[in-house]
């Protein structure tokens, strides 16, 4: 969870930095200038398009940085600070393979490898399961 009084001495010192006042701040990113007030004021906590927005606009403020205070600002482009390992995905012991997207693409056969149902023998060899998110898990029997 972020804390929002972190968040908003983080968010004061990208608009000193950048010289900016919370206006422009918010016509910058396109957002409404009443959410950057809001935000300030801890009246509201950040929503992930305002944060995503604003590290695209910015990319010297890191994510990490924004939302944890993890990490350096201005990021002058060094390597990504650790993920936390609270955050790490574990593998489960049900012989599940978490692959990325480019690895699993590769396992794909394209529609003219694929073998006619009868030609198959002896079982299934994986199951992917896809989620509405774009991930994905592939279990091999």
């Amino acid at each position: 969870m972020v804390n929002s009084i972190d968040f908003i001495k983080r968010l004061q010192l990208i608009l000193s930095h950048y010289q900016l006042s919370a206006a422009t701040l918010a016509d910058t990113i396109e957002v409404q200038r009443s959410s950057i007030s809001h935000l300030l004021s801890g009246r509201n906590k950040p929503s992930l398009e305002f944060v995503l927005k604003l590290i695209k606009k910015f990319p010297e403020v890191h994510i990490y940085w924004l939302i944890n205070g993890e990490g350096d600002f201005p990021n002058k482009g060094g390597s990504l600070p650790p993920i936390p390992e609270n955050l790490k995905i574990e593998k489960t012991t049900l012989n599940e393979k978490n692959l990325s997207p480019l690895e699993a693409s590769s396992k794909i056969p394209a529609q003219n490898e694929l073998q006619p149902r009868e030609n198959h023998q002896g079982g299934v060899d994986q199951i992917i399961i896809f989620y509405k998110n774009g991930h994905f898990k592939i279990y091999t029997p």
